[in-house]
């Protein structure tokens, strides 16, 4: 969503505390609260439901296959340059072994750009697992609960799960961008529900670029 307006801290604990207890401590924990993902609950027809629930039940591990060994060479530059940079802005509290190669997999899986995935986590969340939005959007690419209730178990506290959360919200991306015929611009926009408003995916475009190898 767009950058919100200056809020007195008396006016976010409100909302903090409208929304639930858990989004209540995080914002008395962070000084900085993560730019929610507002998607918008949409109705679903039923071969979407079942395309998209098939896309995030498939289990599978996070290990790259790789045909020829320059394709390997090319993904342990990729990781090694991609670890430097997270580190600089990560120092601790997150396993860069186990992060990395999970938003690539994440990310070729369901057909997305690693640097655009990269840049998108760094707006929503700035690469914080436990991150609640004031809406109760949830983790590193702040998902909406709905989403768990539309297309997953029902249970939000798996959007806390590091792939489970990665895999929801490529799958969501992947979908609007395959529902506005590939314009990346108005898929960006309606992750974040303010479709055709310029400064949600212009920011997450300007961060994209500090992702690209």
């Amino acid at each position: 969503m767009q950058r919100p307006r200056s809020l007195s801290r008396r006016t976010v604990l409100a909302q903090a505390l409208r929304t639930g207890p858990a989004a209540l401590a995080w914002t008395l924990l962070s000084p900085k609260l993560a730019q929610a993902g507002m998607q918008v609950e949409e109705p679903l027809v039923d071969s979407a439901r079942t395309a998209l629930s098939s896309a995030i039940h498939q289990s599978a591990p996070p290990v790259p296959a790789f045909a020829q060994d320059s394709a390997r060479q090319q993904y342990a530059r990729w990781l090694d340059s991609m670890a430097q940079r997270l580190h600089k802005r990560k120092a601790d509290a997150l396993d860069h072994k186990e992060f990395l190669p999970t938003v690539w997999y994440e990310s070729k899986r369901a057909g997305l750009d690693v640097g655009l995935v990269l840049g998108l986590i760094q707006v929503e969340s700035n690469f914080r697992k436990f991150a609640i939005s004031v809406a109760g959007a949830r983790g590193y690419m702040q998902v909406m609960p709905f989403g768990t209730r539309l297309i997953g178990d029902g249970d939000p506290a798996t959007l806390f799960h590091m792939q489970t959360n990665l895999r929801f919200g490529c799958v969501i991306l992947r979908h609007y961008l395959d529902k506005e015929n590939g314009d990346l611009f108005l898929a960006l926009g309606r992750y974040n529900g303010s479709r055709g408003q310029q400064p949600y995916p212009n920011a997450v475009l300007a961060a994209r670029r500090g992702w690209e190898l």
